[in-house]
């Protein structure tokens, strides 16, 4: 139906929960979620136990849903989509605004392409620095955690305490947001203890983090395979972590909250954990000297083989291919990428698998002296940037739009009290 259809009949006609519910293109038991949630009224039908609605109404709401990306989760693909204007992807290829993504980073600082992200602006030369105040007071948080603690952990303790440094959090404009993102990336980034102590703590973020991942010098070709990572980890769509975010972001948590939540869905293994995975099956190729027995082992044991395949992409992943080609001038990273190019034929042999980004992730890493988690952190501060894009976009929409409803299958009531 097109947004300039009128509902058939008279005005003012009444529905009944079916017919609102095939117009909504939602289950009945949605209809009612609508009516529970006050985007929809309902009127019983004299002397029957079922409800009617103001078709005016229904159509209201289904133009409303249609305008926002769809009001109930799985109405009609079994997915929740939402409309948004940073990242597309497709065919083997993902654009930043409509950009060329991997072009970008190729050409771009990671600050750079944040900005482009935030804004649809490029501001060149452009570094994101921290008050002192803020990253001292993180600074305090995180050291008092134990020191076996997680990246993702550590990162999100300094976020949360740098939210509570900041009295203006709850500001939502644009322009606080813009502020806050520009201060907290290299908080959370100053935060993190030094591996390396006799580097300069100043210039692009990536030469910031570095230090904090790796006790080897860095060249810049080795910079410049870390800036490009965070760049081309900035956003992907609606991923896990992002989603969390913009739930987050619909009940107006404040940008550090958002961030905060989607710090707590990267730590998965299956999401911004899956890098440190493949840097391990990587040095257990290289001990082996081939990666037949690590993949046998890895099969034998009912496990996924980490940095293979990606569900939005049926041939290699862009990110992936960029990353190798940057790798590939690096004479150092030679015997990370031949055990990497080893697991990927292995498995090509029973299965049509890629190489996504975690490969290439495990590859830097793996080849920089850094430990399993420098991936998890690479990523987490890398998509922060997106999450506060996502956060921004879901600021402008309906708020608590991202609820959906749920599908009880449980026993119906009612039920006497448990003895």
């Amino acid at each position: 139906m097109r947004d300039q259809e009128p509902l058939p009949g008279p005005a003012g006609q009444r529905l009944s929960t079916k017919e609102a519910a095939e117009l909504l293109g939602v289950k009945p038991e949605t209809v009612y979620a609508y009516v529970s949630r006050g985007q929809l009224t309902s009127r019983r039908v004299p002397g029957g136990r079922g409800s009617t609605f103001d078709a005016k109404e229904v159509e209201a709401l289904a133009r409303r849903n249609r305008r926002d990306g769809g009001g109930s989760p799985g109405a009609a693909s079994g997915e929740l989509s939402v409309r948004t204007r940073l990242t597309l992807i497709d065919t083997d290829r993902y654009y930043f605004r409509g950009v060329d993504a991997t072009e970008m980073a190729a050409r771009h600082t990671y600050e750079e392409v944040a900005e482009w992200l935030w804004t649809g602006q490029l501001r060149p030369g452009v570094t994101f620095t921290a008050p002192e105040t803020a990253v001292a007071t993180a600074r305090r948080a995180v050291n008092a955690l134990p020191e076996h603690t997680a990246p993702t952990d550590r990162l999100r303790v300094a976020a949360i305490a740098a939210a509570a440094a900041d009295p203006l959090r709850f500001d939502l404009s644009e322009e606080a947001v813009l502020g806050t993102a520009r201060v907290l990336i290299p908080t959370l980034v100053a935060a993190l203890p030094r591996v390396r102590h006799d580097q300069d703590d100043s210039g692009p973020l990536a030469h910031r983090l570095w230090p904090r991942l790796s006790g080897w010098p860095a060249d810049e070709a080795s910079l410049r395979v870390l800036d490009t990572a965070l760049a081309l980890l900035v956003d992907h769509d609606l991923a896990a972590s992002t989603l969390a975010v913009r739930v987050a972001a619909s009940a107006r948590a404040h940008a550090y909250a958002a961030v905060s939540a989607g710090l707590g869905v990267i730590e998965g293994p299956l999401h911004g954990a899956a890098g440190g995975l493949a840097h391990r099956l990587l040095l257990d190729v290289l001990d082996h000297g081939s990666a037949a027995p690590v993949i046998a082992d890895e099969l034998r044991a009912g496990r996924r083989i980490p940095g293979l395949g990606h569900r939005l992409y049926a041939g290699e992943d862009p990110r992936a291919r960029a990353l190798f080609g940057l790798l590939e001038q690096i004479p150092k990273a030679e015997p990370a990428l031949a055990a990497a190019r080893d697991i990927v034929a292995t498995t090509a042999r029973h299965a049509p698998l890629h190489a996504n980004v975690d490969l290439a992730l495990a590859v830097l890493t793996a080849s920089s002296g850094m430990p399993a988690t420098a991936s998890e952190t690479i990523f987490a501060v890398a998509r922060t940037a997106g999450w506060i894009a996502h956060a921004l976009e879901e600021y402008g929409e309906r708020p608590l739009r991202m609820r959906p409803s749920g599908h009880y299958v449980g026993p119906r009531p009612p039920r006497p009290l448990p003895e």
